[in-house]
Order: structure tokens, then sequence, then C-alpha cells
């Protein structure tokens, strides 16, 4: 206010202002934790200013003179413009921000888009209507491409338009070339990808990540938490998916993206500007809906009210004890007694667990007697079991997939799940990398969750190798100490059966 009137500006330009002198501080703390809220803070002030600009109430607005084949430039391309993003116009996308396994390539996986991320200064390099090709392959933006280069681009258009075939080949359930049968299910962000996971093949949605709810609501909080209205996105998806499961992931948000939603203030205090902040620990997942309890119930309750409609699983991330899943499954029980009370009919819903954190590996044992299924969240698990932040790009080079760590706590997992004779799937990155994929069919895993993309090579992949072969491979992998000698078992393996070509 104080600048608005002293400086004579409008509000957008006094909240911009601010911003850079806010983002000053923040490029010059040496923490990275801290460093990466500046991010956060981005997204805050890019929703304050669509809201104070006359006729744009959201990006979703700015982006409907879009042409069919855009391509979006950003510095960062965070969880809630995505999630207003009309994706049927844009054709990839670029950003200055993130690393390999970022949110923002995740995403890219989700809407099969090429896309480039970790570019550092894409947006201030590219212009507004300058053509660039993506390539989300060679992880280069390639600037006013030549007019052969445009025409390889077109023919490659023109060869990934669907066929009678390739119809034939989706529909196909995924087996190895001796006939072992192995399920492979969908990851989808928003409910509009469901289309995209069927038409793909998905057996099932393995995972919804369903706190994009709160992303594609409006600037406050109640816009999307709403019982009706979450019991109706839940319903068309599981009507959608019949006759398939739809596994929804309760909201896996920090309490940070909460505050910045709400008027209620962060649990502990609030804002403590020299207290550092590990990326994505602390109070998230699980640990923050039990915080929360209005949240929480109002979230269980639309989704059991919505299990009548389809083949649902419940699912909780971020758990890290029995006693976190026990008072998670007396808030579904409370639900199920207050539905019942209101005359609803509640079927019986499986109710499962991300392992994503070590402490749920180690103690994999005492979860599986507690819960219906595990699905290992491989992106997690890595980044906290090596203490990498994958956001970090400083670090992102020691986020490894092929960690011995990493193989054996998954193998520690599939036992526990074997020994009380419970459901358990993978789904991250790793199941979406045909290579790493044919490792994990070895460690004993048959049922997977993907992005849409990937289902179709996955399939292909699969058909090609013998369940007897990956067995043997695997233990070979689990004996060998270093990354690099299990990276080139696994690629001299593979290479016999031309999976690498």
């Amino acid at each position: 206010a104080e600048i608005v009137r002293s400086q004579r500006v409008n509000a957008e330009w006094a909240v911009q202002q601010v911003f850079h002198e806010f983002s000053d501080v923040f490029d010059e703390v040496a923490d990275p934790y801290l460093r990466e809220r500046k991010g956060d803070v981005a997204d805050l002030v890019g929703r304050m200013k669509m809201n104070l600009r006359h006729g744009v109430a959201t990006p979703r607005d700015l982006l409907r003179e879009l042409d069919e084949s855009s391509v979006l430039i950003a510095d960062e391309l965070t969880p809630s413009l995505a999630a207003q993003v009309d994706w049927t116009k844009v054709r990839g996308f670029a950003t200055d921000a993130g690393s390999r396994t970022y949110h923002t390539a995740i995403l890219a996986r989700s809407l099969d888009v090429p896309a480039v991320v970790g570019l550092h200064n894409a947006s201030q390099l590219i212009q507004p209507g300058q053509v660039v090709v993506v390539d989300g392959t060679g992880s280069e933006v390639v600037l006013d491409p030549d007019p052969d280069l445009l025409a390889r681009v077109a023919r490659l258009g023109e060869d990934e338009r669907p066929s009678a075939a390739g119809d034939g080949e989706r529909r196909r359930q995924a087996t190895t070339a001796d006939g072992m049968r192995v399920k492979l299910e969908a990851n989808i962000e928003f409910p509009d990808d469901l289309a995209a996971a069927r038409y793909a093949g998905a057996e099932g949605i393995g995972l919804y990540r369903s706190e994009f709810l709160l992303a594609a609501g409006g600037p406050e909080l109640s816009d999307f938490t709403d019982e009706g209205q979450q019991y109706e996105v839940y319903r068309a998806m599981l009507e959608g998916m019949m006759p398939g499961a739809v596994t929804v992931r309760t909201f896996d948000v920090d309490e940070d993206q909460i505050a910045s939603r709400s008027s209620q203030p962060p649990l502990g205090g609030g804002w403590i500007a020299d207290e550092p902040r590990a990326s994505r620990l602390g109070l998230r997942g699980l640990r923050l809906s039990l915080t929360r309890p209005q949240l929480f119930e109002v979230q269980v309750r639309a989704l059991l009210r919505a299990a009548k409609h389809g083949q649902l699983r419940i699912m909780f991330p971020f758990v890290s004890s029995v006693e976190q899943l026990r008072l998670a499954r007396q808030t579904v029980a409370a639900a199920i007694a207050e539905l019942t009370r209101r005359g609803e009919n509640v079927p019986s819903v499986p109710i499962g667990v991300m392992i994503e954190i070590p402490a749920a590996a180690y103690t994999a044992d005492l979860l599986a007697r507690e819960v219906d299924f595990f699905t290992i969240g491989t992106n997690d698990l890595i980044q906290y079991c090596l203490a990498v932040d994958r956001a970090d790009e400083r670090v992102s080079r020691l986020y490894e997939p092929l960690h011995p760590a990493i193989l054996r706590m998954i193998v520690m997992v599939r036992r526990a799940a074997a020994r009380q004779r419970i459901p358990l799937s993978l789904c991250g990155e790793m199941a979406s990398d045909p290579a790493l994929l044919t490792l994990l069919v070895g460690l004993g895993l048959t049922e997977f969750s993907m992005t849409p993309g990937a289902i179709g090579v996955a399939k292909q992949v699969l058909a090609e190798v013998k369940r007897d072969e990956l067995r043997a491979l695997a233990r070979r992998i689990l004996r060998l100490p270093t990354v690099d000698e299990i990276e080139q078992e696994l690629l001299a393996a593979l290479g016999k059966l031309s999976l690498t070509k």
C-alpha cells in the first residue's frame, strides 16, 4: 500500500516490485533449500497479479489466445499453473528451472508433451512468437529451425497418428515372451487424463494425484474442498475407468502449499526466515492430513461415497509409522459411520500405503499387516534414501535409481508384501524407463503404474524378454557394489536383446 501511495503505481506493479526485492534476498541465501522457496513465492505473486488484472482471473484466460501448435516457455511451470493450462493447445514446453526428475519433467511425461527442463535462461533468450522445436528426447530446444528440420518434425507428427493396428496393440495385455502377465496401470494428475490412460491401454489408474484438485480450484483453499464437488470428480473417474480400478492418493501437499491457499496460518507459528526448511520434508502427506482433520475427513467421505460407482482403492502418502496408519484408518472408520448414519451404502474399499520413506521400507513387514496393498513410490524413496534433493540441479547427478541401496529396499518391500499376500505395485520414473522396468520385473515385481505415454513402449519391451532371463540378471546385479557396474551389466544384458537400440 505504501508503494502504491508514494510512487503512484498500480497494485500489480507494486507487488512485482516487492517480489524483485525479495528475489534478490533469496538469490543471496547459501542454503539451497531456502533458495528453492523463491519458486513458491513467485507462484503466489503470479496468482496475485492475475487476480489484480482487470478482466483476467486465471492463467487459463491468458492462454485462450494460444494457437493449436504453441510452445510454452517459462522460468518455472508450477503445479498451480499446470493445473489450469489447456494442454490440448500445447505442443511442447521448456523451463529455466528443474532437473530430469523434477515435477515439471514428470508432468511432461504424463501429458505426453515434449519438454526440456533446467535450461537456466530459455525464458530470456526465446521471444514471444519465435519458432522453436522442442526435442524432449535429446533435451534441447532449437531456435529458428531451418525448413528441413521443420519438415522432419512434421513427418514425425504424421507418423504418430493412430492406426487400426495400433489400437489392437494398445488393447493387448502386457506379457513377457514366455507368457508371464504384467499389469500396467497409469499415473494421472487431472481427471481429463483418464481418456489418455484408456487410449494407452492402461488396465487401471495406479496413482491419481488428488492434490491437483486443490491446485485447480480458485485462490482460496475452500474452493475445491467441498465434499460434493470432490465426490463428483471421483465418481466420474471411477465410472470412466470401469472395469479397471482407480487408486486415489489422498492429498500429498505440505503446510506451505496449504497456507498459500488458506487464510489459516501454517502450523507451528508461520514463517521463520532464518530456519532451514528441507524441501518436501516435514509436515506433508498423511502427516498434514492428520493435523487438518476437516480437510482429511471431507476427502475420505467423498471417496467413500463415490466407491459404489467403480473399483476404488485409497492410498495414504508419506507414511512413516504404524501409528500414523492406524490414525488414518480411524478417520476412515469414522467416515463410514457418518455415511451410514446418512443412509449411504458404503462398499468395502481396499486401503493401502505408498512406500516412499526409508522408515516405511524398513518396517514394511509391520505395515503389511495393517493394509490391503502397497505401492512403492520410487521418486521420493530414492530422494530420501540417498539424501538428494531431486529439484537441486547441483546434486541431481547423485539421484541414482540403480544405487544398490534402492534395489535392496525394493526387494525388501516385495518380500514383506509377499509374506502377507498383499498386492504390490511400483510407480515413479523407474517404471516409465524401459530398461529399469525389465530389471524390476527381474526383481519380482509384476504390477506397475506409469505415465500413459510409457505403456505402449513397456508392452513392446516386455514382449521381447523372458522371466527367467530377467531373474538371472537381477541376481547378478544385486551382487554388484557400484552404480557404474550395475549400469554396465544391465545395458550389456539388454543389448543382447536389442532393447537399447
